[in-house]
């Protein structure tokens, strides 16, 4: 059998989906390793989709998706970034995973190389990999609150360098970036004629804090830096998060002008479109009742409190979550310097999945995601069951 390229041999294993997996496949486990929102989905939303598929509109649609979706994604981007945005500009996509392939798609070539969060989510680094680009992480500490420091990126930046990639609120940490730091990131891009890549999946989803995106500091919108010459942020977005459509895998691309014939092409030769019903049901989820939305995150906002009261009862350290739905704990006391194996363990003896640091870079180590979206009683439950550096 011919072998693959090692592109493809070497994309690691991604460790969130091995816990995961291995819980589901365990008896009675508490699964807090991966995040999929409990609730269920809206009904207009769901008779959307149905409906599409009951009078037959199974049709292609236009590579960058359905007029009336783009446009509606533009217009909740634009009144929550505060950035008018042209709907020509906006890609609907597979998910915001196929958008991160779709645009690292228009953006690197082999041996380029990309700033990835460490930690940060993995398949920004699994993806850039795939595509032949080298993925060079860049350090979030406890000491700095697990946020960007300027000096650590430039350090980082060679002739190679392409893109930086942004995550906030990030997954998995739950930290959000202020518009002061966003803005500075924005200037250091430009003036190291770097791309951005904002992942902004958990934007409807911040705890007394605004979210702030950083197009808001490009060229073309509101505050942009003077250093901003030309737009250079793609912003990518999904409404699996907000309006719980994991599985109909739908999001949209919001790029700068210029981008549309190349983005276009490449979709065609990836996925061609995203299916129609999920884009009725993505229009819907748009423009009808938002009622979801704020359920969802006042139910996070609770999770995220009755979590901590556990963790602040056993005595462990965790990074205040101030935006997503994830909780980032400090277990280095338990886990002998082999997060990943001792998560399997605790699994095993303890019924309770986590997430290991190490599936989000090496200066994970040590620490566990912990997800709040499911059912309070289980998240108290299984928390409870964490060691305590006391013993």
């Amino acid at each position: 059998m011919p072998s693959a390229p090692s592109r493809v041999v070497n994309v690691p294993v991604n460790q969130i989906r091995e816990i995961t997996q291995a819980a589901w496949a365990t008896p009675d486990s508490i699964v807090l390793s991966i995040g999929e929102p409990g609730f269920p989905v809206a009904r207009h939303v769901l008779e959307a989709g149905m409906a599409a598929l009951d009078r037959d509109d199974t049709n292609y649609t236009p590579n960058a998706g359905l007029a009336p979706v783009r446009a509606a994604f533009a217009e909740r981007f634009s009144r929550l970034a505060g950035v008018a945005e042209d709907p020509s500009r906006v890609f609907v996509v597979a998910g915001a995973q196929q958008g991160l392939h779709l645009a690292l798609s228009t953006l690197i070539g082999t041996g380029d190389e990309v700033l990835i969060p460490d930690p940060g989510y993995p398949t920004f680094t699994m993806t850039v990999g795939l595509l032949g680009g080298v993925p060079v992480p860049y350090p979030l500490v406890p000491h700095h609150g697990f946020q960007p420091r300027i000096e650590d990126l430039q350090r980082l930046v060679t002739e190679r360098t392409k893109v930086l990639m942004l995550n906030s609120p990030s997954n998995p940490l739950g930290s959000v970036f202020g518009a002061d730091l966003t803005r500075e990131l924005v200037r250091f891009a430009h003036r190291n004629d770097l791309w951005i890549i904002s992942d902004e999946c958990y934007e409807a989803f911040t705890y007394d804090v605004p979210h702030v995106s950083p197009a808001r500091f490009d060229a073309g919108g509101p505050e942009a830096v003077p250093e901003a010459d030309e737009a250079r942020v793609i912003t990518s977005l999904t409404l699996s998060k907000t309006y719980g459509l994991t599985g109909l895998r739908i999001g949209a691309l919001v790029t700068p002008p210029g981008m549309e014939q190349l983005l276009s092409n490449i979709m065609e030769a990836t996925v061609s479109c995203v299916a129609a019903a999920s884009q009725y049901a993505a229009l819907a989820a748009l423009t009808g009742p938002q009622d979801y939305v704020a359920t969802a995150l006042e139910h996070y906002r609770h999770n995220r409190d009755a979590a901590t009261a556990v963790l602040d009862a056993r005595g462990i350290a965790y990074l205040d979550a101030r935006g997503a739905f994830y909780l980032w704990a400090d277990l280095s006391h338990a886990t002998g310097g082999d997060v990943r194996a001792w998560t399997r363990r605790f699994l095993a003896e303890r019924g309770v999945a986590l997430a290991p640091g190490t599936a989000f870079g090496a200066m994970g180590e040590g620490w566990v995601r912990i997800a709040l979206c499911g059912r309070t009683d289980e998240l108290v439950e299984g928390l409870s069951r964490l060691p305590s550096p006391q013993g």
